[in-house]
């Protein structure tokens, strides 16, 4: 299956998302485009968050892809894609998704994938509309953590709790992983098919496969922010719309994903 969008491969580029919100921005968008970077020097994540990454140890690009909804209606996408991203490792790596289940991959809300609650892979999704009529533009960036792990952790000087996980963790015998070009195709390839989905279903669609996945389903958990003070409940799975389900004592509310953070309660 080839790609339904634009190949676009750079050398370098300060964050592959800002080169395709800026011609989101410009009106210059007419067909789907994806776009890899070797290197990112100011590779980004949700809530302004700098990306780590090494050009050798990672895969970092973003897709601008046309939905047929208002931006109100893409609620729960990071969710999706989650999913995409670990069907697209599966075929990448030729291995089951049962079998990197059993290895530990997991998703947590409302967009990281761990591998036995080390950070693998991060989502950021930006766009929306620029006028009423007009297409809603999503730009879906992923960054993935490929090899040397420790290396990575060691990075994290800012975060030192949080530690890394790579692809090549996943892979029997030590096998190495295969290349970049080849992975990131396998990737396009699941992001096309599950945001075809999407689009047509919207995230009720994937509810119940990205329950099987989630990483912190009825533990107990810390939501905070910037703004406000934490909040503390039991997870219990998400809506239709992608919003967490956190219950205390006898009541549930809804979390819905912005500027929060989201941590297992010791």
């Amino acid at each position: 299956m080839s790609p339904n969008c634009i190949l676009e491969r750079v050398a370098t580029s300060q964050s592959t998302n800002d080169d395709l919100m800026a011609r989101w921005r410009a009106g210059e968008l007419i067909d789907p485009v994806a776009r890899i970077a070797h290197e990112q020097t100011a590779g980004k994540g949700r809530a302004g968050r700098v990306w780590l990454s090494n050009p050798e140890d990672s895969l970092c690009f973003s897709l601008a892809h046309p939905f047929h909804k208002r931006p109100n209606e893409v609620s729960g996408l990071s969710l999706a894609i989650g999913l995409a991203v670990i069907a697209g490792i599966a075929a990448a790596l030729g291995i089951s998704e049962a079998a990197l289940y059993q290895q530990g991959l997991r998703l947590k809300w409302p967009n990281d994938l761990l591998i036995n609650n080390a950070k693998l892979g991060g989502i950021l999704i930006e766009g929306g509309q620029t006028n009423p009529n007009s297409l809603t533009w999503m730009v879906i960036g992923l960054g993935l953590n490929l090899r040397n792990a420790d290396r990575i952790s060691h990075r994290l000087e800012a975060q030192p709790s949080l530690g890394a996980a790579s692809l090549d963790q996943l892979v029997p015998n030590q096998m190495p992983i295969p290349d970049t070009e080849f992975i990131w195709l396998k990737l396009i390839e699941s992001f096309e098919k599950h945001i075809t989905e999407f689009d047509l279903h919207g995230f009720g669609y994937f509810k119940n496969s990205w329950a099987q996945w989630d990483a912190f389903a009825e533990q107990t958990v810390c939501i905070s922010s910037a703004s406000n003070e934490s909040i503390i409940g039991i997870a219990t799975g998400v809506d239709d719309s992608g919003a967490l389900l956190l219950k205390q004592h006898d009541k549930t509310m809804s979390i819905h994903a912005g500027d929060v953070s989201l941590r297992v309660q010791t």
